[in-house]
């Protein structure tokens, strides 16, 4: 699992840790991992230049030239190099007996523009501390450290955002890569600040794990050995149903992809047995794309009590359901839909038209073991508070959760699942996924999980962190081209294989 703690719980951490290790030692480590990773980004003989602010953040990046080579010219600006803590003055002498040349920051465009002369920039100005808008002279530095224009290191986080909501200033650095000390902070995952933050890596800096753990899990998010501790092993002695047998009520003439997508995605996670519930005007469409699942008709001329009913029925024989993907937003089918969740006690997958249907009858759900799974516009409508604005998903989603008591996947390159316990931020989302369907995967993928018996909150994180795997899987094989279809078919290659290194410096994102 991935610590993510608040930047006030980091400042406790820290508190902790420099009360037993001593602030001097642990900035020492902390320069030592960044300067691991200025290796691995410097060409030979590159220059770097690092720009220092007033606090610790500044140490670090002090810390980190005295540690490289000398064939590489190492140049430190800095505002007050007497300032801030007698670790961060330590770091200073150091780094100026190590022969790194210290300079005053720049104070025009010219000064700028030649200390920009480096192949690679290095951010050291705030950090977490930051408050925002960036004061002068560290806004222009900041504007000027952008990853369009030149490799940029950011230290902890990029300066110019919020490392709590992940907000952006408008002169906020854009890194190439960002080495986190001790703990991911949420910010970091978070958009608009998730395109500034580059390749993200966390370092280790000898805190006692125990300091960590302590932290209320306010945020949480996985990696490859919590997902795969996650996942259900399939018993030896199990058959077809006990395996996963999710049901699937979705599609419709417009949209029979939907729930051929969706079905694709619950046999690929795993299930044993898929079935699929579609109106008979587009159940022979759906046979033709479905060999090994199992296609039911919904009668399009019955009543929606008579066709709740039957999906009764039909469901007594499944582990769990999604519901949603391709289906009419007309009144009959939502007369259909809210009675069935009224009246389904199976844990349940919400998504695509069945929110539509649902967002003036959550009440149905309270109570139940649901997840509704919609993307920024559907849940403006579900929510009845409309567009989400930059900085607001966590806030905007944690009031609708406990409003409502409704566990929620909400989506997005930053997607969050909350059911009133941790935020869990998912760390594996990729452009590969902005593509047409692969939501109605992720239906499928959510459905197999709890079918297999995961709670519907953990199929969720689960599914989302899967989803992500097979998508960046899926681009691997397609630089361009990826459909939806492909995340399904990747989703057992994209599967880790062993445990994650424990390194003292890994890659988050």
């Amino acid at each position: 699992m991935i610590v993510v703690l608040t930047p006030e719980q980091m400042r406790a951490v820290d508190a902790q840790a420099v009360n037993i290790a001593g602030e001097d030692a642990l900035m020492t480590t902390a320069g030592t991992r960044i300067a691991e990773r200025l290796r691995s980004m410097l060409r030979p003989g590159g220059r770097v230049a690092a720009f220092a602010g007033p606090g610790n953040n500044g140490g670090d990046a002090f810390a980190a030239l005295a540690l490289l080579e000398p064939q590489h010219e190492r140049v430190v600006y800095v505002a007050d190099a007497e300032s801030g803590s007698p670790a961060r003055r330590e770091a200073m002498w150091r780094t100026r007996a190590a022969g790194v040349d210290v300079r005053p920051l720049p104070t025009n465009d010219a000064e700028l523009a030649d200390a920009l002369r480096a192949s690679l920039a290095v951010d050291g100005l705030f950090g977490t501390g930051a408050r925002l808008p960036i004061a002068p002279p560290y806004a222009a530095i900041a504007r000027a450290l952008d990853a369009r224009q030149r490799t940029v290191l950011a230290i902890d986080i990029p300066s110019g955002i919020d490392a709590l909501t992940g907000a952006v200033s408008d002169d906020a650095v854009r890194a190439t890569a960002t080495v986190t000390i001790g703990a991911a902070k949420p910010g970091l995952f978070l958009e608009p600040a998730r395109e500034y933050v580059g390749e993200c890596w966390l370092a280790l800096i000898g805190i006692d794990p125990a300091f960590l753990s302590a932290q209320p899990r306010t945020f949480a998010a996985l990696d490859n050995d919590a997902f795969v501790r996650m996942l259900p092993v399939r018993p030896a002695n199990g058959d077809k149903r006990t395996s996963g047998a999710p049901l699937i009520i979705a599609g419709s003439g417009q949209f029979p992809g939907a729930a051929v997508l969706c079905a694709r995605g619950a046999a690929r996670a795993g299930a044993g047995y898929v079935t699929v519930a579609a109106p008979a005007a587009v159940a022979q469409t759906l046979r033709a794309h479905l060999i090994e699942q199992v296609v039911v008709e919904i009668s399009n001329d019955a009543s929606p009590e008579a066709v709740v009913d039957e999906l009764i029925d039909i469901s007594s024989h499944n582990s769990s359901v999604a519901i949603g993907p391709g289906l009419g937003l007309d009144d009959r089918t939502g007369a259909i839909v809210t009675g069935f969740l009224e009246r389904n006690e199976l844990p349940v997958v919400v998504d695509a038209s069945a929110l539509f249907h649902l967002s003036k009858h959550l009440d149905v759900l309270r109570g139940k073991k649901a997840v509704v799974t919609p993307h920024a516009g559907e849940f403006a409508r579900l929510s009845g508070k409309g567009t989400i604005k930059p900085g607001e998903r966590v806030d905007r989603l944690r009031e609708f959760v406990v409003r409502t008591g409704i566990a929620t996947l909400l989506k997005g390159s930053d997607t969050l699942v909350f059911d009133g316990a941790s935020m869990h931020i998912n760390s594996t989302g990729t452009s590969a996924l902005a593509t047409a369907g692969t939501g109605d995967v992720l239906s499928g993928i959510i459905a197999t999980l709890a079918s297999q018996g995961l709670p519907v909150a953990d199929a969720a994180r689960a599914g989302a962190y899967w989803h992500g795997l097979a998508g960046r899987h899926a681009a691997s094989i397609r630089r361009v081209g990826v459909v939806a279809d492909d995340i399904a078919d990747s989703l057992a290659a994209a599967l880790p294989e062993g445990q994650t290194p424990n390194d003292s410096l890994r890659r988050l994102f």
